[in-house]
């Protein structure tokens, strides 16, 4: 069956392609392949939301909570619309939306994202799940390996699919989860500080990641990731700190502000 998801304030193309999500694909004009939670799932852009095709009834809800559906982003852009800069930023790629990950496959998608790009982060879990994941039936995709598939794997077997250096925190990410002592559902449970504190005991993962894997995998909307891009924007727009509208959702107004920055200059260096 097709189901159609009402929510406005959705371009899957910006969405996919700004940085927060490395495993769907683009099939055909507004049509987009994609795993996650082991489900896979084909989406339409639509004008006010977007269909997912050929779904199972049961997996439905997933993507409803999966893409945000129940998320007010016209008050959220409201509230933006107090800062030009913002304006700005959201006006330039108006459909972008925050999704809900899987929080373990978050957690390992940007450890790898160290010192990397989005294209070679894409290859890489490509390869990983290829190569570790179980084929999802009936299709060409393949699910994320588990706790327990990264259990069986080597250090130089993850290595081997590009993971370089990160092969190490990855394996001390999932000792940690599997022990207990990084607990996934506890830290959704616990306010932004402490979660940030739990997923800071993890080798290599530094404040940027951490907020990350807040942010896209556990929803929590005031972390606020800064990479190299969004310093630049803190030291030409905002040296005195953001500014209250964006209160509660610091996330969401950071990949606006990221995605804005970023694509405006690669269309520079591409004009040069």
């Amino acid at each position: 069956m097709d189901y159609f998801i009402n929510c406005g304030f959705i371009d899957l193309n910006t969405t996919f392609n700004c940085g927060q999500c490395f495993r769907w694909k683009r099939k055909s004009e507004g049509i987009y392949t994609g795993v996650s939670g082991n489900r896979f799932a084909e989406t339409r852009q639509e004008q006010s939301g977007i269909t997912l095709l050929n779904i199972n009834q049961s997996d439905i809800p997933y993507w409803e909570n999966y893409f945000c559906a129940c998320e007010d982003y016209s008050t959220i852009i409201e509230r933006f619309s107090e800062d030009s800069t913002l304006k700005a930023a959201y006006t330039f790629a108006p459909g972008l939306r925050i999704l809900r990950q899987e929080p373990f496959e978050t957690l390992i998608s940007f450890i790898m994202s160290q010192r990397n790009n989005i294209k070679r982060i894409t290859g890489i879990i490509r390869e990983m799940c290829r190569e570790f994941g179980r084929n999802l039936p009936g299709t060409e995709n393949y699910t994320f390996p588990d706790i327990d598939d990264f259990l069986s794997i080597g250090e130089r077997d993850l290595m081997s699919v590009g993971t370089g250096y990160r092969a190490r925190y990855i394996l001390d990410a999932v000792k940690k989860v599997k022990s207990g002592e990084i607990n996934l559902d506890e830290i959704q449970k616990m306010e932004y500080n402490r979660a940030k504190s739990e997923l800071l005991k993890i080798i290599g993962v530094g404040e940027k990641i951490a907020d990350c894997v807040l942010l896209f995998g556990f929803h929590k909307t005031e972390a606020f990731p800064k990479d190299v891009w969004i310093k630049r924007v803190l030291a030409e727009y905002y040296p005195d700190g953001l500014p209250n509208c964006v209160k509660g959702y610091e996330g969401i107004a950071q990949q606006f502000l990221f995605h804005y920055i970023r694509t405006k200059n690669q269309q520079i260096i591409k004009e040069k």
